[in-house]
């Protein structure tokens, strides 16, 4: 019996979409889905996207301010920065560089 479509499987197809070398937002992500103002559910989701049998790049996912709010559910360590930087994207100070140039719209590019 096939599982039914729930608001986190919603969620990580979104985030599959994003580009490498890009990221995105829980709040655009949120919005897209029609579910603007719902954006601390999208990052329920992510903190639970490593329990997902097909990956899910979570830590191309910041806040509206390209801050790496959920490096902390990546194993307590600079993961989700590593990931990010091995894409190619410049982090300092736990915030992306360039935000604005990398950011990833869902409602622009989908």
């Amino acid at each position: 019996m096939p599982q039914p479509i729930t608001f986190f499987s919603k969620v990580y197809e979104v985030v599959r979409l994003i580009p490498y070398g890009r990221v995105s937002s829980y709040g655009a992500i949120a919005t897209y889905l029609g579910t603007a103002g719902s954006s601390r559910m999208v990052g329920w989701a992510m903190n639970k996207a490593h329990s997902h049998p097909k990956p899910v790049p979570a830590h191309r996912v910041v806040n509206r301010n390209g801050m790496l709010t959920g490096k902390h559910h990546f194993g307590g360590t600079n993961l989700m920065q590593e990931l990010l930087e091995n894409e190619g994207i410049k982090v300092e100070n736990e915030t992306i560089v360039d935000f604005e140039k990398l950011f990833w719209d869902p409602m622009k590019e989908l």
